[in-house]
């Protein structure tokens, strides 16, 4: 009976992967909007690659924006922000992290917010970033907080959008979960099951066409032979992001700050993980947001209060009419 249970799970798993393109473990078979680029550096005792998209502006009268994405997103998701960016002036650095999308995924390595954030400090400055903007999104707010309280001297301003980390899951109830248990979720990665999640949790039970773009693009680095690579990866960051929240610093910030909120988002890391009554409490963005603004000093709060957990994706006109107003008064500070 167990080896049909298999089997039949393993047929499941062959059938799901048969739909979804096989886009390699590092979205080899990806295209990316614009030029990908590949600094090549040391960490840990072993030579990386973090791929990243930098895009000029023409003419060039801003600063660089140094866009920071999520755990489920890529540094492709934020085409369009980038191209707001760019016709405004800005130039745009868009990394993948490492352990993310077209970036190595080594199979020792200890990941820690402070390790990511190094790791984009030595790109900046290998790319002459100069002071810039950190926009970041999701575990990407998450990682441009810690970067402004590691490197505020190379920070202009903080722009937040949705980030997570700004409750602390284990204190509030969610058990601590080992790698395997982390690593049997991965392997349950389909395009059906990143979709489900994603128009629940980030969508507020809306779904539109162009969203399966960046679905298939998750689901693509599952597809393949490279497959547990991802899992084993994305197990480790999982747990990272767990297991380091922000929220207990935020009053150390000490640059501008703009938190962009989607306040229709309900994302909380491993919710299941908790007991009924607590995972209800959990991800409430709209309260999230606006105690995180309360407690930064001098934080502007603007609020998309019918968006979920990616406005600059559900919504991206008005994102990025409110992120350039944004940007234009931080300039004027």
């Amino acid at each position: 009976m167990l080896r049909l249970v298999l089997l039949l799970s393993l047929l499941t798993a062959l059938a799901a992967r048969a739909d979804t393109p096989d886009h390699g473990p590092n979205l080899e078979r990806f295209p990316y909007p614009f030029q990908v680029h590949r600094f090549s550096f040391q960490s840990q005792l072993q030579p990386l690659e973090m791929a990243y998209m930098d895009v000029p502006a023409d003419p060039a009268n801003g600063p660089t924006a140094l866009l920071l994405h999520g755990k489920n997103f890529c540094a492709a998701t934020w085409e369009e922000t980038i191209r707001a960016l760019t016709k405004a002036g800005w130039r745009a650095v868009a990394p993948d992290q490492i352990g993310f999308c077209k970036s190595s995924k080594p199979e020792a390595y200890q990941y820690g917010l402070h390790q990511l954030a190094a790791n984009t400090r030595t790109l900046a400055g290998q790319i002459r970033a100069g002071k810039a903007v950190l926009i970041g999104h999701s575990m990407g707010g998450m990682l441009a907080i810690r970067y402004a309280l590691m490197y505020p001297d190379a920070v202009a301003a903080l722009v937040l959008v949705n980030p997570i980390g700004l409750e602390d899951w284990r204190a509030e109830g969610v058990r601590a979960l080992t790698f395997d248990e982390w690593y049997k979720r991965e392997q349950r990665t389909s395009f059906d099951t990143i979709k489900a999640y994603q128009q629940r949790t980030y969508y507020a039970g809306e779904w539109h066409a162009e969203y399966d773009r960046w679905v298939s693009m998750l689901a693509g680095m599952y597809a393949g032979e490279g497959r547990d690579q991802v899992a084993r990866a994305q197990a480790r960051t999982s747990d990272m992001i767990l297991n380091q929240p922000i929220v207990y610093e935020l009053e150390r910030i000490r640059v501008p700050t703009v938190l962009m909120i989607g306040e229709r988002d309900t994302t909380a890391i491993a919710r299941d993980a908790a007991p009924a009554e607590v995972a209800e409490k959990l991800g409430r963005y709209a309260e999230l947001g606006a105690k995180a603004a309360e407690r930064i000093p001098g934080a502007r709060l603007i609020t998309f209060p019918e968006l979920g957990h990616a406005p600059q994706i559900q919504d991206p006109e008005r994102f990025n009419a409110a992120l350039l107003d944004a940007l234009g008064a931080l300039r004027q500070r």
